[in-house]
């Protein structure tokens, strides 16, 4: 997209996204960044359809052709969210009809419903690399934010190690780092963690177990949230990769990631991962690190080459975690625009 001007293109109305845009919408995201993302737009069209609440989806048309587009997602809890916030997560503008203020418009309309739903703030990622989305960032009011983006490759089914096993610990909504097996197991890298503990795919039944353990971690009873992420991944398991790890038949903790590659620009497959938790009362039994390896091992079946995540710059315990099982800060930025 190019860097918008305060001039408004003439005879532009912005209205709501309609399944008679998709092929438009897909031929101009393909023309500006080279590849098709047919289905990811598919996806994201009928999920706004299904829910005009918590999906904002906008084109842009004059003289009957969409000639830009713009769709950003309410964040009920993901990546320990507590207020209502939004993510940007696609825009595009045709490339004869960049630079006059078609974004800027999309953008104010975004901005009208959020504050109407009561968001305060609306986030998004990029890679440095992209000039024009940056400027368009900065034009737009967005600063950089506090989080930091990290990712880590989907390595040959496995999680590197480093000083020992690690898993999360809640401290007062905080993670920490926790060590380990024990000298048996110490640094053997052919015993996966997921082969030590009850891991398997998120079912119905642990809806309740998964509510108590994420408002043991974060402090606060986030059930709508849980309730949406339960469901995504009964509906949606092509798209939603949710495991869930149990001691003596109760759950204990809990991951969760998406698969649905388009997001932010992305056509190269990567999942983000927007949720893990482990109950307090298992912190020192390497159950953040079943769950991670295993949903690796169910990435890479997917051909998935890598997982990324968002972590506030002050989670230190969180950021020692995935930074010890091969995190490491990834060529994209956060930014956000706060609205209240």
């Amino acid at each position: 997209m190019g860097t918008p001007t305060q001039k408004q293109s003439a005879g532009i109305k912005i209205r709501r996204l309609t399944p008679q845009d998709r092929d438009a919408v897909v031929a101009l995201d393909e023309a500006n960044i080279g590849h098709p993302r047919r289905f990811y737009f598919e996806r994201r069209v009928k999920a706004g359809l299904a829910q005009p609440e918590l999906h904002l989806q906008f084109a842009a048309e004059r003289d009957g052709k969409v000639v830009g587009f713009m769709t950003a997602r309410q964040l009920l809890g993901q990546f320990g969210r507590a207020g209502p916030e939004l993510r940007l997560e696609a825009m595009g503008v045709a490339s004869g009809d960049q630079g006059q203020g078609i974004g800027t418009a999309l953008l104010a309309r975004v901005e009208t419903e959020a504050k109407r739903l009561g968001v305060v703030c609306i986030r998004t990622t990029a890679t440095w690399r992209n000039h024009m989305i940056m400027q368009f960032l900065d034009h737009c009011g967005f600063a950089l934010g506090n989080d930091l983006v990290i990712d880590c490759p989907v390595h040959n089914q496995r999680i590197a190690a480093h000083d020992g096993d690690k898993v999360l610990a809640p401290e007062h909504r905080k993670f920490s780092a926790e060590v380990d097996y024990g000298a048996e197991a110490g640094n053997d890298f052919e015993a996966l963690a997921h082969d030590r503990a009850d891991v398997r795919t998120l079912k119905a039944e642990d809806l309740e177990g998964v509510i108590h353990i994420d408002q043991r971690v974060n402090g606060r009873r986030r059930e709508s949230y849980i309730r949406e992420l339960v469901q995504e991944a009964l509906t949606d398991s092509d798209v939603r990769v949710s495991l869930v790890t149990r001691v003596d038949g109760t759950a204990a903790g809990f991951v969760a990631a998406r698969t649905d590659f388009g997001d932010f620009g992305r056509a190269e497959p990567v999942a983000i991962l927007d949720t893990i938790g482990v109950d307090p009362d298992y912190a020192h039994a390497g159950l953040g690190h079943a769950l991670l390896s295993q949903l690796f091992v169910n990435l890479e079946g997917l051909r998935v080459e890598r997982v990324e995540t968002v972590a506030a710059r002050e989670n230190f315990g969180l950021l020692g975690f995935l930074y010890d099982i091969g995190f490491a800060p990834s060529q994209r930025l956060s930014f956000v625009k706060r609205l209240a």
